[in-house]
């Protein structure tokens, strides 16, 4: 209902103005902002545009490969977060996919 949109909107916009610095034991390397067409570069300040169309979609570059996105449903009043991890296995990588989300979602309530 209208409390579940406002509450995505609230996630959206809190990750938007405070882009976490660690995900878990990960660092952000770098966070998009497909909103604002940013990238931005968390260890230099640098700042380049995604050069894609607008979209209410925050992406967050991890170390070795790894990433998170999180975006507002188009059709549903949820949120939605992916994950890519790389592991020496594909079980190594599914376990790492599992704190991963953990993490993430510790952050996003």
């Amino acid at each position: 209902g209208i409390e579940g949109l406002a509450k995505i909107q609230e996630i959206m916009t809190t990750l938007r103005d405070n882009t976490p610095a660690q995900i878990g034991e990960h660092k952000v390397l770098k966070a998009r902002d497909y909103k604002k067409d940013t990238i931005t570069d968390l260890e230099t300040g640098a700042v380049t545009p995604t050069g894609l169309p607008n979209s209410n979609v925050l992406y967050y570059e991890l170390p070795d490969a790894a990433w998170v996105c999180v975006r507002p449903s188009g059709t549903e009043p949820k949120i939605k977060l992916y994950y890519t991890t790389v592991g020496t296995s594909v079980e190594d990588a599914a376990e790492k996919q599992v704190k991963l989300s953990a993490d993430f979602t510790k952050i996003v309530g």
